[in-house]
């Protein structure tokens, strides 16, 4: 379980596909610091367990699902990536709560100064815009977010948040452009709430 809160920006080392799982190797000497095999890490939002760790660098293994699901399958070297360790149960809920499953991924469609802050707006999914709603929480890229608006009803569906400078600076979300791929992991409440109310009804 994680919260929504970057951690560090670390960067991709190797992605190693000539294989069944692929490996991911990752810089981030913050997360790694107190880090042990087994642990959960998550990377753009996609929770991964670390298979090994050496000299500030740790590594996990990917399904090929989980490339084809997500926006890690177009990780290259260099590439700076959202990095959050799994929430302590004695540790802070700064964002929400987040599994570091994700449902699917948007495509950010514009962005535009507002004062201080950026207001993005990224594209959903039709079969997740459901479950997201003005003033609800959204994880994008692993970042917790809150909804500022929504398309209206007929419309491609999308939804914008507005990034504070310090999201701006501490995670990816600060460099990405239109057309970029983000994963997104839509609130788990509201689905199961969804599933309940459907338990009620046959």
């Amino acid at each position: 379980m994680f919260t929504g809160i970057v951690e560090e920006l670390g960067q991709v080392v190797t992605l190693e596909r000539a294989a069944e799982p692929a490996r991911l190797t990752i810089a981030g000497p913050e997360v790694t610091a107190d880090a042990r095999r087994g642990d959960s890490i998550a990377i753009n939002g996609v929770c991964l367990t670390v298979t090994a760790i050496s000299g500030g660098q740790f590594s996990a293994d990917v399904m090929g699902e989980t490339l084809g699901r997500s926006s890690l399958g177009a990780l290259a070297p260099g590439t700076p990536v959202n990095l959050e360790r799994s929430v302590r149960p004695d540790g802070r809920l700064g964002g929400h709560l987040v599994q570091g499953h994700v449902d699917g991924t948007g495509t950010i469609v514009s962005r535009a100064p507002a004062g201080g802050w950026d207001v993005v707006r990224i594209s959903v999914p039709a079969e997740l815009s459901r479950y997201v709603v003005e003033k609800g929480s959204v994880a994008v890229d692993g970042v917790s977010l809150t909804v500022s608006a929504l398309s209206p009803p007929g419309a491609g569906a999308w939804f914008e948040v507005s990034l504070i400078p310090e999201t701006l600076q501490r995670t990816t979300l600060g460099t990405k452009q239109p057309g970029d791929v983000v994963n997104l992991e839509v609130d788990m409440i509201a689905k199961y709430v969804e599933r309940l109310l459907a338990g009620r009804q046959l």
